[in-house]
Order: structure tokens, then sequence, then C-alpha cells
């Protein structure tokens, strides 16, 4: 067969196998980087026509790397496509000649979902060994916050305004209440506080916190609240959606130092499979949309990487713990939920909750008639292994009149109970505790006294206790650390409360 002959056989097969192969390629000039030929696989990725393809070069649709940014790896680009969506592409390169001169060919696979994927694992195994550590540290903490703003409360009950100590214990107080609140976070944040979910319109629950909103933000930042038009209802804990509020809004704010209008906006929202660029997968549904907006300085894909990181944080010393938005991202997860993060640099930040959404309507709580505690009367057992705690609850119950008796754990308070003739009303026992836990000890106490109701309370769940799935159960909960008012308020709430108290044995 003449040369010429098998020249255009071998240049005929070679445009076969470019042409129609699924695998996105494309030959270019190594001199100047003109696309000399482009495949269909290729342009479809890209949404430009062949046609446009040999009219451009290599940096027309290749992205500057950025210094820092995590997605750069060897092999690996990011590819900007017609519509400006930016793709992820790995691309293996030979030399070939094409037309009797150099050429480089480049076979691209669209890693985009891979390197997601890829992030999300990175981001959760970060996140949960943080967690770990955050969560036992925040367990400890609880129960010494506890003594402190306990004591520090009981101390204050008994100074008039013009001791001159006073002031002395509300800074005690109002330091211990800072400390509560980061410990909430750290809870928060490593997904081992205590829900207490209810069904929570997010229009009501915003609308509530506006006020406090246009206080928080100042008078440089114009606040638009933009609610949808129909109920957009959540099952969630309204104290942990109000700290994604907080949280989110306060960072939009700092991205304003010169002012600007942020808005929070809420609606009903259906996502389906074609969902994606979230920070977290969701399931295709009916879902709840809370967004917070700002039109301050925005963030470069390095920074927007690394947001949710703990303790990451773009402000100056002392002026962010570094918490508060991996704290959102912590909440959403342990919700059910899904974030979506947009933002350029000059440009401003939209964050999208998506949050599932429930068809029940929200219920009014009715106001409880609540007894004089200086008429209490009732027995009450108290199980806490700490000492400190034990004695604080006692002290602030006996002063209001209750019969206490405690114990340091479950073999003590099943004697107690054996050898107590008389009823007892309550028990107050911790959650976690050693070898028995709170749950456990119940049961085996409702089994001798079914009229006993119970009052659980615990700095954090373990593993062990969410597993039995006592927080999802309509049982009575005290969140340590709590003051000694918390404490009476719960107790007579128990006692004399219309709602289900008995123990989940």
């Amino acid at each position: 067969m003449p040369v010429k002959k098998l020249l255009q056989d071998k240049e005929r097969k070679f445009r076969l196998l470019f042409e129609e192969n699924p695998q996105p390629m494309w030959v270019f000039d190594p001199q100047n980087q003109k696309f000399l030929q482009v495949n269909a696989a290729a342009a479809g990725l890209h949404g430009y026509s062949q046609e446009e393809f040999r009219g451009m070069a290599l940096p027309d649709v290749q992205v500057p790397v950025e210094d820092g940014d995590p997605h750069t790896a060897p092999g690996v680009r990011h590819h900007r496509t017609k519509s400006g969506r930016i793709i992820d592409v790995e691309t293996a390169v030979h030399t070939i000649q094409y037309g009797g001169q150099d050429a480089e060919l480049a076979v691209l696979i669209d890693v985009t979902g891979r390197r997601q994927l890829e992030d999300r694992l990175r981001q959760a195994q970060k996140m949960e060994a943080v967690g770990m550590l955050a969560g036992g540290v925040a367990h400890d903490f609880n129960n010494l916050l506890t003594i402190i703003t306990g004591y520090s409360q009981l101390i204050l009950n008994h100074l008039p305004p013009s001791d001159p100590n006073r002031y002395s214990a509300e800074q005690i107080m109002k330091a211990g209440t800072r400390a509560a609140e980061l410990t909430r976070q750290l809870l928060a944040f490593s997904r081992r506080q205590v829900l207490q979910p209810k069904v929570v319109d997010l229009n009501i629950l915003v609308t509530s916190l506006s006020a406090m909103l246009r206080r928080l933000i100042g008078e440089d930042v114009d606040l638009h609240v933009a609610l949808g038009p129909d109920p957009v209802c959540v099952h969630a804990d309204p104290s942990q959606l109000e700290q994604v509020i907080m949280n989110l809004v306060i960072n939009a704010r700092d991205a304003m130092p010169h002012g600007g209008t942020l808005t929070v906006e809420t609606r009903n929202a259906e996502l389906n499979g074609s969902y994606s660029g979230g920070q977290m997968e969701v399931k295709p549904g009916p879902y709840v949309m809370l967004a917070v907006r700002d039109n301050g300085i925005g963030m470069d894909s390095a920074t927007k990487a690394r947001i949710f990181e703990p303790f990451f944080t773009t402000k100056g010393e002392g002026k962010g713990t570094g918490l508060g938005l991996s704290t959102v991202y912590a909440v959403v997860r342990q919700s059910g939920g899904g974030l979506q993060v947009s933002s350029e640099l000059g440009r401003g930040t939209s964050v999208k909750v998506f949050l599932p959404r429930i068809d029940r309507p929200v219920l009014l709580e009715s106001v409880e008639h609540r007894q004089a505690a200086a008429h209490a009367t009732e027995a009450i057992l108290v199980v806490e292994d700490d000492d400190m705690v034990r004695h604080l609850v006692r002290e602030t119950l006996e002063r209001e009149g209750y019969k206490i008796m405690d114990a340091a754990g479950p073999v003590e308070a099943r004697r107690l109970m054996e050898q107590y003739a008389g009823p007892f009303h309550l028990l107050i026992t911790d959650v976690v505790m050693p070898k028995v836990n709170g749950r456990q000890l119940a049961g085996q106490l409702l089994r001798k006294r079914p009229d006993l109701k119970v009052l659980y309370m615990s700095g954090y769940a373990d593993a062990d206790i969410l597993k039995t799935g006592l927080m999802r159960r309509k049982v009575s909960f005290l969140q340590k650390p709590f003051t000694p008012r918390a404490l009476s308020e719960k107790v007579r709430e128990v006692l004399h409360g219309d709602r289900l108290t008995r123990g989940a044995g």
C-alpha cells in the first residue's frame, strides 16, 4: 500500500477515534496554546461549539491558580465553562504530530464531583476529630460552670443592691454565662449538645429576633427581612436555630466594616437530584431555606474552602473564636440539613441553609400555673456523681422547702429508695454516669415506684446515650450549666406541669 494511502488511513482512524471518543479531548499548539482541534465530548463539557473552540486558546478556559487554593494538585486545573461554572479537570497531555507539526493531545477527566466528595470527607474527618476533643472538654467544663454560675446566683439572691460585694458577684456571674455560651458552641460543633426539638416556624423565629438583630448590626448596616408568604416549619431545637441565625448575621455584619445591606430571607424550597454546590449533601425533597446575604468584602476561594473549619477565623486577634461558622455547620448537619455558600471578593457573600420541611402546625405553649416555692413539700431524690454539682442542687431545692435525699451513684440511689418508706415524687439524675447511666437507673426505680417523675440533667450526650434515643423521647431535661433559678423552675414544671414527665425506662 502506498505511503500516502497509509498516512491517510492512519489520519482517518485517528480522527474517528478522536471525534467519537466519549472522553473529552483536544489538540493544541504548544507554542501559542491555540486549539487546533476539539472533540464533541470536550465541547459538551465546556459548553462551547467546536467552531468556537478553534478561535480560542488554553488561557480562555483555564482559571489562574490562586496561592493556597486547596483544589490545586498535579495534573488538576480549574476550567471555566461558557456559562461561567467552574469545574475541576484532571489532564493527561501527550506529544503528537498533527498536520505535520508538533502538537499536544490532552485527555480530560471531569473530577468536579470527586473533588467535592473528597473535600466533604476531609471536612467530616476534621470535624469528627476536633469534635471528640471539644465534646469531652465541654462536658467537664459544664459541671464546673454549673457550680460557678449556681453559687454566684445564690450569693446574689442574698446581697442587697447597696452591698459592695454585689458588683464582684455579678462579674463572676457574667463571666460564667459567657463561658457557658462558649461550651454550648463547642457542644453544637461536636454534635454532643442534647437537642430538645419542636416544630418551629422560621418566620416567627426571625421576627422575634429582628429587634435584637438590628441592635446587633449597628446603624451603618441596613437590615432587610424578607419572609416567605407561607409558614416555613422545621422540626429542630429553637435555641440552636437562634445560634445559626445569630452567627450568620454577625459574620455578615463583620464583612461590612463600612456599612451595607444585610438580608435575611426565608421561603419554602424543593430540592431535586440536580441540586449541587452545597457544602453538605442533602436528599431530594421539601425543604425550608434560610438565607443570609451581605454586600461586603466577600471571600476568595481559599478562604471560602476553610470557613467551616473549627477555630479558623479571618478576624483580628481577640475578635473571633473561629467557632461561629463551624457551629452553624454542625447544627445544620445535626438537624439533617445542608448548606450552600456563594461569595466573590468585593461582591459579598450569600449563605443558604436548607432544613427539612415539616407540615405540622406550631403548637403554642400554654402558660402553666406555678406553685410558689415557699409551699414546696415534695420528696426528691438527686443522683449526681459530681459532688459539688450534687450539693448545689440539694442546697437550692432545700431552700425552697423540698425534702431532698441525694446519692453519688445508682447503687446508693437504689438503697435510699428501698429504705425510705414515704413517697418519692421526683428523681433528678445525671444522664452520663459510670457503669449505669441515668436512663437505666430511672428504668430500675420506675419498676418499683411507677408514679415517680423523672428529670434528666447533663452537660452533653455521649454516643451510648444518643444510641438509646433518650433525647428523642418526650422526657424532661435540664441542660448544664444551669442556674438555681432555672433548676427551680424546671422542677416546678415537672412536678406540676401538664407535660409527659415520666422516665423513659
